[in-house]
């Protein structure tokens, strides 16, 4: 029952986008009681599926918007990117907020964590 639920809650996290994925992460891994590194593995983890179900989402509102070729090919990358970039911004902030990070501490982490990330 509760890998049915976790798979609905991915593929609603898939639709609803990259910043509702990130919430939806935060709160499986809270509902799982996780913390610290099992909890930042999950989260990733959590994430990643739900870029690539986004990845195919991409492809899904392409074929809504009725693209073929260059335009769709160009709409899928920029989708698929915005979902990349979004999710691991989200990522940096929540694993800040992990560690309770403030002022100069917090923009240093979360500059390389980004720059990490890409």
């Amino acid at each position: 029952m509760k890998s049915i639920l976790a798979t609905l809650t991915l593929a609603l996290a898939a639709l609803a986008g990259p910043s509702h994925a990130t919430s939806n992460c935060d709160a499986q891994a809270a509902e799982k009681k996780l913390a610290g590194a099992a909890k930042t593995s999950f989260i990733k983890k959590c994430e990643e599926d739900a870029k690539a179900a986004g990845a195919s989402s991409c492809e899904a509102q392409a074929a809504e918007k009725k693209l073929a070729g260059a335009a769709k090919t160009s709409f899928v990358k920029k989708c698929e990117q915005d979902a990349k970039g979004g999710s691991a911004a989200a990522a940096c902030d929540a694993q800040a907020a992990e560690k309770k990070l403030a002022g100069a501490a917090k923009t240093s982490f979360l500059k390389k964590c980004n720059a990490d990330a890409k």
